[in-house]
C-alpha cells in the first residue's frame, strides 16, 4: 500500500495553525521533538512499513510531489516552513 497524495486533508489551514500553534512558546530543541513524538504517532497509526517508506521519500523530495493539500498548479518541490519559536 503506498501512501496516498490526493488531497485528503480537511480544513488544510486549520490543521497548519494548530500545528503552528502547538510549536509556539517551544525552544528549537523543544520544538525538534515534538516533531519527532508527531511522527512516530502518525506512523505508528499508519503501521504500514511500505507506506511509511513512501512517505517518507514524499518528504526527502525524491518523488518531487507537494503535499496534499497545495493548489495542483503549485505542486513540485516540498518547501518545509519552520515554526516559528516565540515565547507565549
Amino acid at each position: 500500500m503506498l501512501l496516498s497524495t490526493h488531497p485528503n486533508l480537511q480544513a488544510c489551514d486549520d490543521f497548519y495553525e494548530a500545528l503552528i500553534a502547538t510549536h509556539q512558546g517551544l525552544e528549537t530543541a523543544q520544538s525538534h521533538a515534538l516533531n519527532a513524538r508527531l511522527v512516530l504517532l502518525l506512523a505508528n497509526h499508519i503501521g504500514h512499513q511500505g507506506t511509511l517508506l513512501h512517505a517518507l521519500e514524499l518528504a526527502r523530495g525524491s518523488a518531487g510531489l507537494a503535499p496534499a493539500c497545495a493548489d495542483p498548479a503549485e505542486r513540485g518541490a516540498v518547501t518545509p516552513v519552520a515554526p516559528v519559536h516565540a515565547a507565549a
